[in-house]
């Protein structure tokens, strides 16, 4: 098996709903235009992907 990227650790399934969400209220507001703002929607994914990342580290130095 490939190595994971550090970039992107390992999801739980909520966090996969919520940014699955998220992409599909994207691609949505895409539809709408060219001038749509999704920036919300992308920093709320960026939280989702920060957290589980926070979560990984603290993961790590405990199971050392």
């Amino acid at each position: 098996m490939a190595d994971r990227d550090s970039n992107y650790p390992k999801l739980t399934a909520g966090e996969h709903a919520k940014v699955a969400w998220n992409v599909a209220r994207m691609a949505k507001r895409c539809l709408a235009g060219e001038n749509a703002d999704r920036s919300d929607l992308e920093r709320n994914v960026d939280r989702v992907i920060e957290r589980a990342r926070k979560r990984a580290e603290k993961d790590a130095k405990k199971s050392k």
